[in-house]
């Protein structure tokens, strides 16, 4: 049996999508696959930490495959090349810096990384047109796998509230693009409900626009769930992403997901979603204005998205990885 050793960034309770997502696949690889893992002790805040999490992953080589999960790209270093996959989930901190900061983090986390493994994942075609317009690697040494849905989301039936819907936003970094649907939001009655910590600002923000809203934090995946049961609504105007698996979510729970315009959203939601420009609080307005008014433009929206779950089921994305595994293998 092919054994492979799956390498983790060291925990955050503030990111854990890609903790979750291998999560999910693992059950469907272990009948096939042994699986390992190990988690880097250090987060990558500094290069000492960066050198240490590289000398302790170093001390773990082995003749087993080796699997760089995402986030800590620079690990492959410490690693065999060729018998090193690397997963990038996306290139936001390209888009967030600039400078010298910018091309140290170039170097090390994406350039060097992609030169050094044997094959590179990603998922979705938009990022991974972004790795090969940052490094000219070669197409073919990338792969596509898309994010497989939560299997712990579940549909429940909900009367739509049109008095006070209640709207998931999901995430409080800069580009989840908090700071545009407050704003957008004032005079709509609704209840906001956010998944995230929130900054001064945007607590301010939140009275001067007068939102009524809660605030969700550190919840596990059953409390997720029940999350999305309660909703109305799921809105995902993000600026920037390298999947958007709130989008499939929101689709696998039945309810109507208002996301951007944009790639990769645009493309994961399969047509099952109501697209507004995210740069522009005023159509986030008349998107969110329309879904609240609209029962035809909602129920459209949530039948297609039933539909396009079927696109991204566990089974199948284990799979691809498991095809990946076997091919370095037999190298």
């Amino acid at each position: 049996m092919i054994r492979v050793t799956q390498v983790f960034r060291k925990g955050n309770p503030a990111f854990f999508s890609i903790e979750k997502v291998f999560g999910l696949i693992k059950p469907a690889l272990e009948n096939k696959i042994r699986l390992d893992s190990i988690t880097l002790p250090y987060y990558s805040n500094g290069l000492m930490s960066i050198f240490r999490n590289l000398y302790f992953v170093y001390r773990k080589r082995s003749k087993n495959i080796f699997h760089i999960t995402g986030d800590v790209h620079y690990a492959v270093m410490a690693l065999p090349a060729s018998r090193t996959i690397l997963t990038i989930h996306d290139c936001v901190f390209l888009h967030t810096t600039t400078g010298i900061k910018r091309k140290i983090l170039k170097w090390l986390f994406l350039d060097m990384p992609v030169r050094h493994a044997a094959l590179v994942t990603t998922v979705s075609e938009f990022t991974k047109h972004e790795i090969i317009r940052f490094t000219h690697c070669a197409a073919d040494k990338i792969t596509v796998i898309s994010n497989p849905v939560n299997e712990g989301i579940r549909f429940e039936e909900k009367v739509f509230n049109t008095a006070l819907p209640v709207i998931f936003f999901i995430g409080t970094t800069p580009n989840k693009n908090l700071e545009r649907v407050i704003p957008a939001l004032e005079d709509i009655r609704c209840h906001l409900r956010i998944l995230g910590k929130l900054t001064a600002a945007h607590e301010q923000l939140l009275l001067k626009h007068h939102i009524n809203f809660s605030v969700l934090t550190d919840i596990c995946e059953e409390e997720l769930a029940a999350a999305y049961v309660q909703t109305d609504i799921v809105l995902f105007p993000s600026t920037f992403e390298g999947f958007g698996l709130p989008v499939l979510e929101a689709q696998k729970a039945g309810r109507v997901i208002i996301t951007s315009n944009m790639d990769p959203m645009k493309t994961v939601a399969g047509g099952g979603a109501f697209l507004v420009d995210p740069y522009d609080t005023e159509d986030i307005r008349k998107g969110i204005k329309k879904i609240i008014s609209d029962a035809g433009a909602r129920n459209d929206c949530i039948r297609k998205g039933f539909l396009n779950i079927h696109n991204y089921n566990v089974s199948a994305i284990a799979a691809a990885y498991r095809q990946l595994y076997e091919k370095i293998n037999k190298n």
